[in-house]
């Protein structure tokens, strides 16, 4: 017997299968392609010239001159850098727990059959369709030596501080709003999460004598797993690229005294303040490496397939 006597040809009807996948897989592409276009046109287009522009020496008007990784040895030199860095990572450290256990807190409540709960649950995402700029000035009113917040601490006998002009609360001013701004999104997410789960599992559990709070550390929290991952990546990607609430509260200075300046708002400075085009593109290939290292990390944590 020959080698090839024992192999059988294909069939007909696994040959029409075959190329029945083959089209279906073409028409798929097909219709996929104007997207992938885009993606590359606009996304990825950019991040490799991005990539490129930080091995050169240009400021918008010269022409480019190579100089390979010394853009990024003249960076990790520059004090303000670290400060961007350390403000970013402190924002994000901060920023991101927190409103991820408020919208948490409010699908949770919003998932109940309270009076109203469409007025409230539009009242919580409100803040998350209105302008960033328009919040951003709005909280500027608010923690102004003279807003607000200080005119009912006063009321109350205590005198604030100038909030978004003290070094010592000017990012804690802008982390209240963007947790304010956002938590409202999220908590759209959770809820999606939480209508998902099935009854069935909450009832076995009371008919087994779980408490309420003990049905949610063990029921509602693991199987909101996909949803809490999806908050966590967009929460730290969000918090590592700030930049509009900075920029606008700070004047585009990142003060006072750099306590307000973000990775972002530093590769706008120096690419349109100081026209250093390769250290904004090597500070904005560190931004993606952080997040990138960021999300594989999350990913190793929360991305594992949840099990019923």
């Amino acid at each position: 017997m020959t080698a090839f006597q024992g192999i059988r040809p294909a069939s007909k009807r696994q040959r029409g299968w075959r190329q029945w996948r083959r089209r279906d897989a073409t028409t798929a592409y097909v219709f996929t392609l104007p997207t992938i276009l885009l993606l590359a046109a606009f996304s990825l287009g950019p991040a490799l010239y991005a990539f490129f522009l930080s091995g050169v020496s240009w400021n918008l008007l010269n022409r480019m001159h190579w100089v390979g990784a010394a853009n990024y040895v003249t960076l990790f030199h520059l004090p303000l850098f670290w400060t961007a860095v350390k403000n970013s990572v402190v924002f994000a450290a901060v920023v991101m727990p927190v409103q991820t256990v408020i919208a948490m807190g409010f699908a949770v409540l919003m998932n109940q059959h309270l009076p109203a709960r469409p007025l409230y649950r539009l009242a919580f995402f409100f803040p998350s369709i209105s302008s960033s700029a328009v919040t951003s000035l709005m909280f500027m009113w608010i923690f102004n030596k003279l807003g607000l917040l200080n005119g009912f601490l006063g009321g109350i006998g205590i005198a604030g501080p100038n909030w978004i002009g003290n070094p010592h609360f000017a990012l804690s001013a802008i982390m209240i709003l963007n947790i304010w701004s956002t938590s409202g999104y999220f908590m759209v997410v959770f809820l999606a999460g939480l209508q998902a789960i099935p009854q069935s599992m909450y009832e076995a559990a009371a008919i087994d004598g779980a408490s309420g709070f003990k049905r949610f550390l063990k029921i509602t929290v693991p199987l909101l797993r996909p949803s809490t991952f999806f908050i966590v990546v967009m929460g730290l990607i969000g918090t590592l690229q700030m930049f509009d609430q900075s920029f606008i509260i700070s004047g585009g200075t990142g003060g006072p005294l750099n306590s307000t300046l973000t990775i972002a708002l530093l590769i706008y400075q120096q690419i349109f303040s100081y026209g250093q085009v390769g250290l904004g593109a090597a500070a904005t290939v560190f931004l993606f490496v952080l997040v990138l290292g960021s999300t594989i990390l999350v990913n190793r944590w929360l991305g594992k397939p949840i099990e019923y």
